[in-house]
């Protein structure tokens, strides 16, 4: 495999991995920061500090806890294993480690849009006859479409970066996990290989750039719908 080769091949897998675990979390993502901003229970504030644990851990730690909990060995990755999902040293565990990684910047971007939302307009929903599912999807899905969409491109952008805790769970195989902060991080260990790396990181930068300005768009064309409405 040739250097360009290669670093076509990580950028590749990187999108491959990112738009897996965007689409993957956003859902959970958004229950989660539902009953963070609605709900009030015994152990919200232990949710809420799991939930954004992956921000303060090192990124070495938290891939070693995945790789302790789903490798081969651990009685959950066995489980994993026996339903043909492989996890450790695999292109899903990527997946996996970037879900977990990029989880808290979604959660806090869609349960602040959520909590914006005046909770009147879905009460006054309510009493019109309407049910909490047809509330939700009718009166506060809408309303924080740009929250949901900034939390979406914030996961995609942190699953596009994700190094540590991808290399440690997943280790770093051209062609298998190696994604492009993995790439990176190889070329620059090989003398010369400065011009592979300024290559890939102006990819990672343009791939970047088409993310936030894609939701920009999006979000102006959402914000601008709701206010016809």
């Amino acid at each position: 495999m040739t250097a360009d080769s290669a670093a076509w091949e990580a950028l590749r897998l990187s999108l491959w991995v990112a738009c897996w675990a965007t689409a993957l979390a956003v859902p959970l993502a958004l229950w989660v920061a539902w009953i963070l901003a609605r709900k009030s229970f015994w152990g919200k504030s232990l949710l809420n500090a799991a939930v954004h644990l992956p921000l303060v851990l090192p990124p070495v730690v938290t891939g070693y806890l995945l790789l302790i909990s789903f490798s081969p060995n651990a009685p959950l990755g066995r489980m994993l294993s026996a339903m043909g999902l492989q996890l450790a040293f695999h292109w899903t565990g990527a997946v996996l480690a970037a879900i977990v990684m990029g989880f808290p910047l979604m959660v806090r971007a869609m349960r602040l849009a959520i909590e914006a939302v005046d909770p009147k307009l879905e009460e006054a929903a309510e009493t019109l006859g309407a049910s909490r599912i047809s509330v939700f999807a009718r009166v506060t899905l809408p309303l924080i479409g740009p929250g949901i969409l900034a939390g979406a491109v914030m996961g995609f952008a942190k699953a596009m970066g994700e190094f540590g805790a991808t290399i440690t769970f997943v280790a770093n195989i051209p062609g298998q996990t190696q994604t492009l902060p993995g790439a990176i991080w190889a070329a620059l260990q090989i003398p010369g290989g400065e011009g592979q790396a300024v290559m890939m990181v102006m990819m990672a930068s343009i791939v970047a750039v088409a993310a936030v300005l894609l939701s920009e768009v999006l979000a102006r064309r959402v914000s601008a719908r709701i206010a016809a409405k």
